[in-house]
């Protein structure tokens, strides 16, 4: 005769789950749209136990917000090449799923006055004053906001249009022109 023995339990992988199930959720409705029942529902787990491992959904939005791509890799490799690092990867590169899921959850968001408050703290604290910091100087934060800004314009003009619909020589040459831009801001 078999025991009916319980199955054993992953905290790790059902927490992951649920993480996983919130970045997917928040991508594809507002976070006003977004309840802790139906992220629990698509994990088939008990609300609680969201709220166990992630507390409110003020707290689990912000969560999802830290696991997205936040472009902290933007200050790693040489200063000097900064310009052109950044303009091959925002005109050239592939993206990947983390920086499309981030900028939908931004997109899809923007109405709430709640998460756009999570948003801007969160951006602030994770990006905005680290790069800041980072470009330093004379209007460093001047610097840095003008440099995000258009580097965030780019990657969503090409997200919403499906690329730049250009040739490939049209590309080099944008790389060229935004890699001087981007260049002149952070040395100043």
């Amino acid at each position: 005769m078999l025991c009916n023995v319980p199955r054993p339990r992953n905290a790790e992988a059902t927490r992951a789950a649920i993480l996983a199930a919130a970045q997917e959720r928040f991508s594809n409705q507002s976070y006003d749209e977004v309840g802790m029942r139906d992220i629990a529902g698509d994990v088939g787990v008990d609300a609680a136990l969201v709220s166990r491992y992630f507390g409110s959904k003020e707290e689990l939005f912000e969560i999802v917000l830290d696991s997205c791509d936040k472009g902290l890799d933007l200050m790693d490799g040489d200063r000097a090449d900064f310009g052109r690092r950044v303009a091959q990867a925002v005109i050239l590169q592939p993206t990947h799923a983390g920086k499309l899921r981030g900028l939908m959850i931004l997109l899809r968001s923007i109405a709430s006055a709640r998460a756009m408050e999570i948003i801007q703290r969160n951006a602030d604290t994770r990006f905005h004053r680290p790069f800041a910091d980072w470009v330093g100087g004379p209007d460093g934060a001047v610097r840095a906001r003008l440099a995000a800004g258009f580097i965030m314009g780019m990657a969503v003009s090409r997200e919403v249009t499906g690329g730049y619909g250009l040739n490939a020589d049209q590309c080099r040459r944008m790389v060229d022109r935004m890699a001087e831009v981007l260049q002149a801001l952070i040395d100043g």
